[in-house]
């Protein structure tokens, strides 16, 4: 059986072709590399043993989807394609929705003309926008985003699940991250951002490996427990095997399910440098700078859902995801 990987040279989707490999499904990847590596979807097959076809492309692009769609014929594709820097979307919001709906669509439209009835989407915690509390629930009320990467995902959702309404045999699984951080415990694939990191591990991982000189702490003045932001961060290796639960609930299901895939366990910023410098022995320096537009002060996860339907839990501990996320960079300083 196929599943087909949209965007899956990067960080979330390289871990769950190694997921999805390792639990006997053949992998087939489409990625434009505007934000990946090829060597990571190499690195994939050295993992698993396994050959992963790879096919360079733009999602968007129909008549290249239309001819992936029929080479490898998938039973189900997992959507990872796509940009995700909350604060380059506030800055650049067009482009955000260009991209993100533009490859979203094709896919569906290439899906239905193929006769492929199952779509797990990676979606994000930012759906829930600034007006629901915290825990957030999958029924917590969404909307409001406060940034136009959090508008993406939601109107994804939303379309996605029309299009399972319009089709009564399909099935879309709607997956709501919150914050993924750590890499494989080889050190072989990890987070490889472009630039200056968006995402505070990686960040934080960089100045540790002295690839830059201080981590910025955008806000030290949120009504949290030491004024810095608080998030639920899950280890990238237990959010694979959230999207091998849902591929395999897929496979049984019809109409449209949603899941929040997080620990349910806030962490501050400060609370996971110190977390890093206990766990690797590196100290990282770091400065206060203002908030960030479109930040939100504490973001955390009920994952009970995910738990009692699919059967999946986070396993992994901060201390875990400090760990590997310090042997992928320390043993790849440069990235891949």
């Amino acid at each position: 059986m196929t599943i087909l990987l949209t965007g899956a040279a990067g960080y979330i989707g390289s871990h769950t072709a190694v997921a999805l490999a390792e639990a006997g499904y053949d992998v087939a990847i489409v990625d434009d590399f505007s934000n990946s590596s090829s060597e990571a979807v190499r690195r994939c097959e050295e993992l698993t043993g396994r050959k992963m076809p790879l096919y360079e492309a733009d999602v968007a692009d129909k008549a290249a989807m239309e001819k992936i769609f029929a080479e490898t014929k998938p039973e189900a594709v997992m959507h990872f394609a796509g940009f995700k820097a909350v604060g380059e979307s506030v800055a650049k919001p067009l482009k955000y929705y260009r991209n993100n709906l533009d490859t979203t669509l094709t896919l569906l439209e290439c899906m239905a003309e193929a006769g492929c009835k199952r779509f797990i989407f990676s979606s994000s915690a930012t759906v829930y926008g600034a007006k629901a509390a915290v825990p957030y629930t999958e029924d917590s009320e969404t909307g409001g985003c406060t940034n136009p990467y959090g508008w993406t995902k939601f109107m994804i959702e939303q379309i996605a699940a029309g299009a399972a309404v319009a089709d009564p045999d399909m099935s879309v699984v709607l997956l709501r991250y919150f914050n993924p951080v750590g890499a494989h415990a080889s050190g072989r694939i990890g987070e490889n951002p472009s630039g200056i990191p968006n995402n505070l591990m990686p960040y934080i991982t960089q100045v540790a490996v002295g690839r830059l000189p201080h981590l910025n702490v955008f806000g030290n003045d949120y009504d949290t427990p030491d004024g810095t932001g608080v998030r639920d961060y899950i280890h990238v290796v237990d959010l694979a095997a959230g999207h091998v639960k849902a591929l395999e609930y897929a496979l049984g299901h019809t109409g449209t399910e949603i899941f929040n895939l997080g620990t349910g366990h806030g962490v501050s910023v400060l609370e996971l440098v110190h977390a890093f410098e206990k766990a690797t022995g590196v100290k990282v320096p770091y400065e206060i700078a203002p908030r960030r537009p479109g930040d939100l002060a504490s973001v955390y996860a009920d994952c009970s859902k995910a738990e009692r339907v699919l059967g999946w839990k986070a396993v992994k501990s901060v201390e875990d995801m400090c760990a590997d996320s310090w042997r992928w960079q320390s043993s790849n300083p440069n990235g891949y």
